[in-house]
């Protein structure tokens, strides 16, 4: 007897998005776009760089974080949250924006300049558990609080929404593309991209070999869980990509490659040596797929690239360490 697969949620959609983008109007920074030409097979090919990396908190997640909050029939008395970094710098923002204490949750793992960010930002850092799954089940308790009100780092409706607006501006800001690479961890981030270009664009997701969550889920037809390790496992870390990001990604066309450790060094340095652009290693695993061949582009295809996060130790930036 084969064993029934579990249900999916409905794919977020382009409305919801467009949605989040009024919702979120003036709250945000609209992140710039900067032309480039990558070094490909002996020669440059152009891409048109994201550069969402200098968002509120320094990575994407501001966005989803905010639209959760905003989008709830009432703030609470409380917002409580896990993370291995960025998504608890967002909260602690967006929680502040707002005036509503937080609490997040991390494990203990994550890097000291984020968990620092978190409470130069007034939140309650609670250490918890060596993963950012140990930290989310230390979370539920303190979420059933009367007036708490939880929001997932990346398996939620208006959190991928919200993160959907990084693809609603470039849309408009370069309105010709054919491909959008995006690093996946949770699955928030490419759920909410695939939902605003909905097959219009082709969008291709990132991930490590120790981050595979989005190649898993694709081979089993089902979110399932995997083993997480490596450079880029505080940002893109979840040990199984949400059901609202799969789901949305699935339907839409998604295609998922996966890149080595050396992939990401090498882009990470690279994107600061041309550019003096900062990028975590998440930040820069998108880019990583055009320089390691993970993702060959056509001739004349026109490509743009998601730099998605910055919130790591700048010292060794010039090395390619």
């Amino acid at each position: 007897m084969t064993a029934q697969q579990p249900t999916l949620p409905a794919p977020v959609t382009r409305a919801e998005v467009e949605a989040a983008g009024v919702r979120l109007g003036g709250r945000v920074r609209r992140t710039p776009t900067v032309g480039w030409e990558v070094p490909l097979d002996g020669g440059r090919f152009p891409v048109v760089l994201k550069l969402e990396q200098l968002q509120h908190t320094g990575s994407f997640k501001a966005r989803g974080a905010l639209n959760r909050l905003l989008a709830a029939p009432q703030l609470p008395e409380l917002v409580v949250t896990a993370s291995g970094g960025n998504h608890g710098l967002a909260v602690a923002h967006a929680a502040r924006e707002l005036g509503v204490p937080a609490e997040v949750y991390v494990p203990e793992t994550a890097p000291p300049v984020k968990i620092a960010g978190i409470r130069q930002r007034g939140a309650t850092v609670v250490l918890a558990g060596s993963s950012y799954a140990e930290a989310h089940a230390a979370s539920g308790d303190r979420a059933a609080a009367p007036g708490a009100l939880h929001v997932h780092a990346y398996d939620d409706r208006d959190v991928v929404a919200g993160q959907g607006t990084v693809a609603r501006e470039l849309a408009g800001q370069a309105p010709d593309l054919d491909t959008v690479l995006v690093a996946t961890g949770g699955g928030g981030l490419i759920g909410g991209i695939a939902a605003h270009y909905a097959g219009s664009v082709r969008v291709v997701s990132v991930e490590t070999h120790g981050t595979a969550t989005m190649s898993a889920a694709m081979a089993a037809g089902h979110p399932v869980d995997v083993e997480v390790s490596g450079l880029a496992s505080d940002a893109l870390g979840a040990r199984r990509v949400g059901g609202h990001g799969f789901a949305t990604a699935r339907a839409t066309g998604v295609r998922a490659v996966l890149v080595d450790e050396d992939a990401v060094r090498a882009a990470r340095h690279l994107l600061w040596q041309d550019l003096h652009v900062a990028a975590e290693p998440g930040g820069a695993t998108a880019l990583a797929a055009l320089l390691s061949g993970a993702y060959l582009p056509a001739a004349g295809e026109r490509v743009g690239v998601v730099v998605c996060g910055a919130n790591a130790d700048p010292a060794d930036l010039g090395t390619g360490v």
